[in-house]
């Protein structure tokens, strides 16, 4: 696979799909179930998902600052709260 090729779709990914492929890449690497180039590619490719996942937490956290920083609405008032005491 290009380089290109799996950057583009690597970040095409949803977080949650690049969290379980990197956990995937993870747990092959770690029990040596593929040989040493294919490890490096493999490495390679789980760099390119933890970038993804980056990118996908910033721009989460930039919409939260901005929804954050903007004025709350306002609530509706209660025209008179004494007819409930009252009741």
């Amino acid at each position: 696979m290009t380089e290109r090729k799996q950057k583009d779709e690597t970040t095409k990914l949803t977080f949650e799909q690049a969290i379980q492929q990197l956990k995937e890449i993870v747990t092959r690497i770690e029990q040596g179930q593929i040989p040493l180039q294919d490890s490096l590619d493999q490495y390679e490719k789980g760099m390119a998902l933890i970038k993804q996942c980056r990118d996908i937490l910033q721009k989460a956290e930039k919409r939260i600052e901005k929804i954050s920083k903007e004025e709350p609405p306002e609530l509706p008032r209660e025209e008179d709260p004494e007819p409930l005491l009252r009741g």
